[in-house]
C-alpha cells in the first residue's frame, strides 16, 4: 500500500476527519484490522489564517510548500492537501516535492460528471467562493460553477471559521445552510459541493434530497483507491 501523505490542520477539526475517513476506507475495503498508511503534517491553522486575512499567499504557499517537503522526506508516495481555500496555493506545493499531489477539484469534478450532471452550487469560504482558484479547475471539466448570493456566502464563511474550526455545530447554522442550498437549486444548480472541509461536520447527505458532493470524502477515497491499487498492480 503506498503512503499517503496529509498536509492538515487547516483546520485540526477537519483533518482529524480525514484520518478517520482514510482508516475506514481502508478497513471497509481491507477488512481485518488493515488500516491507512499514512503520515499527518499538522499546521498552526493561526498563522495560515492570518495570512488569508492579510492577503499574504504567497508568504503561505511557502509554509505548506516546505511542510510538503518534509511530508516527502518522511516516506509519502502521494500528498493530500487537506483543505479547499489552501489550493489557491496548490501549484506552489506541487512543485516543491516530486510526489503527485491529488487536487482535491480534479476529484470532486470526476465524480460529478460522473453523475452526469455539468451545473453545481459551491459552498466555502469566502476565498473559495469568491475567487477563481477552485471554480476555474472545476470549470475546465466542463462544469458551471454557481456561488450563493453575498449574505449567503457572509453567513457560510462565518460559520467556517467562528464555528466549524472550533468544533461548534448548531442545529441553526445547519438550517441557514440548508436554506443556502435550496437557493442554489433555485437558481440552477443541479448538485452542490460542500467545498470546505469543515462543512461536512455540519451537513451529511441525508440532511436534504438534493445530490451533495463532499470534497473531503471524495478526496480521501482516491486517495485510499491509489494507494490500494498499487498493491494490486505489484501482485499482478
Amino acid at each position: 500500500m503506498l503512503t499517503i501523505g496529509m498536509l492538515g490542520g487547516m483546520s485540526w477539526e477537519s483533518s482529524a476527519h480525514y484520518y478517520r475517513l482514510a482508516n475506514e476506507l481502508v478497513r471497509e475495503r481491507r477488512g481485518g484490522h488493515h488500516s491507512a498508511q499514512c503520515l499527518l503534517y499538522s499546521v498552526d491553522f493561526a498563522d495560515i489564517e492570518r495570512m488569508q486575512a492579510a492577503g499574504e499567499w504567497d508568504d503561505a504557499g511557502r509554509v505548506l510548500a516546505d511542510a510538503a517537503r518534509r511530508v516527502e522526506a518522511a516516506g509519502a508516495d502521494l500528498l493530500l492537501l487537506c483543505t479547499n481555500t489552501m489550493h489557491k496555493v496548490a501549484d506552489q506545493i506541487a512543485d516543491a516535492v516530486r510526489i503527485p499531489l491529488l487536487h482535491i477539484a480534479d476529484v470532486t469534478a470526476a465524480e460529478i460528471r460522473r453523475h452526469g450532471l455539468h451545473t453545481v452550487g459551491l459552498l466555502g469560504t469566502a476565498f473559495t467562493m469568491e475567487q477563481d482558484f477552485l471554480r476555474d479547475r472545476l470549470a475546465g471539466h466542463g462544469l458551471t460553477v454557481l456561488v450563493p448570493e453575498a449574505d449567503d456566502r457572509k453567513m457560510i464563511h462565518k460559520v467556517i471559521y467562528d464555528e466549524l474550526c472550533l468544533g461548534v455545530v448548531t442545529e441553526s447554522s445547519r438550517a441557514a445552510y440548508l436554506k443556502a442550498i435550496d437557493r442554489l437549486i433555485g437558481a440552477g444548480a443541479q448538485g452542490v459541493i460542500l467545498g470546505c472541509t469543515e462543512i461536512e461536520l455540519l451537513i451529511r447527505q441525508q440532511d436534504t434530497a438534493v445530490l451533495l458532493f463532499p470534497t473531503t470524502l471524495l478526496h480521501v477515497t482516491a486517495a485510499v483507491e491509489q494507494a490500494i491499487a498499487a498493491d494490486q498492480t505489484v501482485a499482478a
